[in-house]
C-alpha cells in the first residue's frame, strides 16, 4: 500500500520516463529508478499498535532527556507518523524556520507541531523537516479525536520526529534502539511498577 500523496509523484515520474525515452533512455530509467524509489518512500505498511504510548515515526532513537524523545529518520524509513495515544487535538501549528540536515539537532527549524489531549496529560509531536524534507503533511485538525496509532501526517524525503510525553509516564526505550511507528515506548509509572519483579 501507497500512501495517497505519493501517487502524483509517481505518476509524473513515469510520464516523464515516457516523454524522455525516445530522446536519451539513459535519463527515461532514471526517471524510472526515481518512481521505484518514491513508491518505496511512501509505503504504507499495517502496523500492529503496541500496549503504551507508541512512537509517533519508524527510524533510531538519537536522544532522550527527561519526557522528551527524538527520532531521526533516513530517507530509508517508512516516513507516516502516527498519533502516541488517544486523545483529542489541541492544536495544530507550522512553525516556519532552517532546514538543516535531519541528523542534526538545533533549534529554530521548520516544524509542524501537533497538540493531543487525553485523560492523562498533553502529547506533543513535533514533525521537523530536514534539508531534503520540503513539504510536512498533516492529517489531522483542531478539534479531531484520534486513537492511538492512527495516521496523523507524513514528512516526505528525510526528517526528524519529537515525541513529548506528559507526567506519569516514563520512557521504556533507550538511545540507539531503532523502533517503528506504533511500537511501545514509554509507560505509565503505574504499568512500569507492575512489571517489576517482587
Amino acid at each position: 500500500m501507497i500512501e495517497r500523496s505519493g501517487y502524483g509523484i509517481i505518476a509524473a515520474s513515469l510520464l516523464l520516463s515516457a516523454v524522455s525515452y525516445l530522446l536519451h533512455p539513459v535519463i527515461s530509467a532514471l526517471f524510472v529508478a526515481f518512481a521505484l524509489f518514491t513508491a518505496y518512500f511512501f509505503r504504507d505498511p499495517e502496523r500492529k499498535i503496541g500496549e503504551g504510548v507508541v512512537s509517533p515515526a519508524d527510524g533510531k532513537i538519537d536522544f532522550i532527556e527527561g519526557r522528551r524523545l527524538e527520532i531521526f529518520m533516513s530517507p530509508f524509513d517508512c516516513h507516516i507518523n502516527r498519533a502516541p495515544w488517544d486523545g483529542r487535538v489541541l492544536s495544530v501549528k507550522f512553525i516556519e524556520g532552517s532546514t538543516p540536515p535531519a541528523f542534526i539537532r538545533k533549534e529554530g527549524v521548520r516544524t509542524n507541531e501537533i497538540l493531543i489531549e487525553s485523560e492523562g496529560g498533553v502529547f506533543r509531536v513535533l514533525q521537523i523537516a530536514g534539508i531534503f524534507a520540503r513539504r510536512i503533511v498533516s492529517y489531522v485538525k483542531e478539534g479531531d479525536v484520534v486513537r492511538k496509532g492512527q495516521k496523523i501526517g507524513m514528512i516526505r524525503f528525510g526528517s526528524r520526529v519529537v515525541l513529548e510525553i506528559p507526567e506519569g509516564f516514563r520512557f521504556v526505550r533507550k538511545v540507539g534502539e531503532k523502533v517503528k511507528a506504533g511500537e511501545t515506548v514509554a509507560l505509565k509509572d503505574e504499568s512500569i511498577q507492575r512489571s517489576q519483579p517482587r
